[in-house]
C-alpha cells in the first residue's frame, strides 16, 4: 500500500532522502522512512530531561505559553464562586434577606457560574472544527483576538441578564483554549518533556486561581461596583501579550505531516529544537510520518464518530472518564472555596486569606507532581491520588457534623484539610489527567477525542455546578462541610475504574501506544510490554492490509 507522499522503489540502491523535497520531486522508500523512525525512536528513549531542555528549549518555550491561554479561564472559574463573597457585588446583584443579608440566590449562583462552562462547550466543538482547518496556531490568533471585547461585557453588565451573557460567550473562546493549550503541548514537546509540559497546563489553572484570589483579597479592601468591576478588567493583562508573543509561534509538525505539508513540519520542527542536527530533524519526520500511515491503515478515518469505532473507543473511554474524574473527585467544592470557607463560619478577610493559601498549596503540588513524574508512572500516581482523595472529602464531612456542635476548632480543620485535599489533588489527578489525555487519544483523532474528554469535564461540570450553590447556600440545602460525604463514595468509584482500566503511558511514544492499543494489550500490562521494531508491519498483517 503506498501514500500520496511515500513510494515504494523497487532498487537494490539505497535512494537519496531529502524531507524539504518529500511529496513535491523525490520519492523515499518506506525502508527508509522506518528506519530513520527507528532511529529517532532509541534516541529519543535515550534522551534524560536535562538533555531535551538543552535540546528543546524552543519547544518548551512555545508550550508553555500556549499554555498561558489557560489563565484566563482559570481566573475567572474563581472570579464568580468568590465574588458571590464579595459584600459590594451581593449588593448589587443580590436580594436582600432578612435572615441571611445580601444574597444572590442559589438559581442565579448556579446560572452564572455555570454560564461560561455552557459557552465552553460550544466553544470546544468551534474550536475542533478551526483547528481542523487553520491548524493551532492561527485557531489560538483567532480566539485570543475575539476574547478583548468579550470582556468588557462582563466588566460592565449592569444586571444578573447581562453578566451571564456574557460569561457564556467569553465561554466560547475559553473552550477552544481548554483543549488547543493541552494537545499542542503534547505535539510540540519530545518524550521525555511530554508530561512536564501537559502537567503544565495544570499549573496555569492554578496560577489563574491564585492570580484571582490575590486580586479578590485586594477587592475586600474596596467599597461601591469597582471592587468587582476591577477584578473583572484585570482580565485584559493576558490576551495581548500572549497574542504578540504567538504570532512568532511555530505550527505543530504533527499537524503539518497529517496535512502533507511536509516542507513546512521540517521547518516547523527546526524551529522546536534548533540545537538538533539536520538528520536527527529528517529522523523527527520519519517518525511522524511512520506513525500517521500506522493510524491511516488500522482506523477507519478522522471524523467524530471513528473516535467511537474500534481500539479508538477504548482511547475515547480513557480519555473521557481521566478528564471527567477530575469533576467527580470533588473539584467544584475548591471553585467555591471562599464562599465555603465564609459559610463554615469564618469571617469575610480570613475566607479570601484562606482561599489564597488554598491556592499556594496547589501552586506547590503541581510543582512537585513533576518530581512523582520523574520517579513513578502516571497509571500509579492517578489511582493514588483518587483513593486519597475519596478518603479526604469522607474526613472533611465528618469535620462538620463536629463543627455543628459548636466546635470552633472543627471549623479551623475543615479549612486546613481542604488545603491538604487540593494540594494532593494538583500533584495528582489534576496535572495528570492533562497527560493522560494528550497521551492516550491516537494523533488523527487527537483533537476531536480531547475535546470530546473536555466537553464530558464540561457537561458533568455544569450539572454539579448547577447543585454545588444549593448544596451551600444556608438559604437553600446548606450541608456546608457534609458535602464531603456526597462526593467521597464518587470519587471512590473513579479509583476503581482507574485500577482496573488505566493503562501506563509513561516512556511511550505515540507509535508504541498505537501498537499497544491495537494488541488489546490489558491496562496493568502496558507497562510491561515490549514494542518490536517491525510491530507496525505486523499489525497491518493483522489488519490485511498490504506492507508497504
Amino acid at each position: 500500500m503506498s501514500s500520496p507522499h511515500i513510494e515504494q522503489v523497487e532498487t537494490q540502491e539505497k535512494p537519496t532522502y531529502d524531507h524539504v523535497e518529500l511529496g513535491n520531486e523525490k520519492a523515499v522508500t518506506w525502508d527508509q522512512v522506518r528506519a530513520e523512525a527507528d532511529r529517532d525512536e532509541q534516541w529519543q528513549h535515550s534522551l534524560s530531561i536535562w538533555q531535551s531542555l538543552k535540546i528543546y528549549k524552543a519547544a518548551a518555550g512555545w508550550s508553555i505559553l500556549g499554555s498561558f491561554c489557560i489563565i484566563m479561564e482559570a481566573y475567572d472559574t474563581l472570579l464568580l464562586g468568590s465574588l458571590f463573597a464579595l459584600p459590594a457585588f451581593k449588593e448589587h446583584f443580590g436580594d436582600y434577606s432578612a435572615k441571611s443579608g445580601y444574597q444572590i440566590s442559589a438559581a442565579w449562583q448556579a446560572g452564572l457560574q455555570q454560564g461560561a462552562n455552557i459557552g465552553s462547550f460550544f466553544g470546544i466543538i468551534m474550536g475542533a472544527f478551526m483547528v481542523d482547518k487553520m491548524g493551532y496556531k492561527k485557531t489560538i490568533l483567532a480566539n485570543l483576538v475575539l476574547m478583548c471585547p468579550l470582556i468588557a461585557l462582563v466588566t460592565f453588565a449592569p444586571n444578573k441578564g447581562a453578566l451571564l451573557a456574557g460569561e457564556i460567550l467569553c465561554g466560547l473562546p475559553w473552550g477552544v483554549f481548554s483543549t488547543l493549550a493541552e494537545a499542542y503541548a503534547s505535539e510540540v514537546c519530545p518524550l521525555s518533556l511530554r508530561g512536564y509540559l501537559t502537567t503544565f497546563v495544570n499549573l496555569c489553572w492554578v496560577m489563574g486561581h491564585l492570580v484571582g484570589a490575590g486580586i479578590l483579597r485586594q477587592a475586600t479592601n474596596m467599597t461601591g461596583i469597582w471592587s468587582f468591576r476591577m477584578p473583572f478588567m484585570v482580565q485584559w493583562a493576558w490576551p495581548v501579550p500572549i497574542f504578540l508573543a504567538f504570532l512568532f509561534a511555530p505550527e505543530s509538525p504533527w499537524w503539518l505531516v497529517r496535512k502533507n505539508k511536509l516542507d513546512k513540519a521540517e521547518r516547523s520542527v527546526s524551529r522546536l529544537a534548533p540545537a538538533q542536527e539536520k538528520d536527527r530533524v529528517k529522523d523527527t519526520i520519519s517518525t511522524m510520518i511512520r506513525t500517521n500511515e500506522l493510524e491511516k491503515d488500522v482506523s477507519a478515518g478522522t471524523s467524530w464518530i471513528d473516535c467511537f469505532r474500534g481500539t479508538d473507543l477504548r482511547r475515547t473511554e480513557i480519555s473521557v472518564i481521566t478528564w471527567t474524574c477530575q469533576i467527580m473527585c470533588g473539584l467544584q467544592f475548591a471553585n467555591y472555596s471562599t464562599y465555603f470557607f465564609q459559610q463554615a463560619g469564618l469571617a469575610t478577610t480570613n475566607s479570601f486569606n484562606m482561599t489564597i493559601g488554598l491556592y499556594s498549596a496547589a501552586f506547590v503540588g503541581t510543582v512537585f507532581s513533576w518530581f512523582l513524574l520523574t520517579w513513578f508512572g502516571r497509571r500509579q500516581i492517578f489511582v493514588t491520588g483518587l483513593f486519597c482523595l475519596a478518603l479526604g472529602q469522607l474526613l472533611i464531612g465528618a469535620l462538620s457534623v463536629v463543627a455543628d456542635h459548636g466546635n470552633n476548632g472543627a471549623r479551623w480543620a475543615q479549612a486546613g484539610l481542604m488545603i491538604v485535599w487540593l494540594f494532593i489533588y494538583d500533584m495528582s489527578v489534576g496535572p495528570l489527567a492533562y497527560t493522560i489525555v494528550g497521551e492516550t487519544s491516537s494523533t488523527r483523532l487527537r483533537n476531536k477525542t480531547v475535546a470530546l474528554s473536555r466537553m464530558s469535564y464540561n457537561v458533568f461540570s455544569v450539572c454539579f455546578g448547577v447543585l454545588m450553590p444549593y448544596m451551600l447556600n444556608p438559604t437553600a440545602w446548606g450541608w456546608a462541610g457534609k458535602i464531603g460525604f456526597f462526593w467521597g463514595p464518587i470519587c471512590f468509584l473513579c479509583f476503581l475504574w482507574a485500577y482496573f482500566r488505566l493503562p501506563e503511558m509513561k516512556g511511550r511514544s505515540y507509535y508504541e501506544i498505537d501498537i499497544m492499543f491495537e494488541r488489546k494489550i490489558p491496562a496493568r500490562k502496558f507497562k510491561s510490554t515490549v514494542v518490536e521494531r517491525d510491530a507496525d508491519e505486523q499489525t497491518r498483517a493483522q489488519h490485511g492490509v498490504g506492507a508497504h
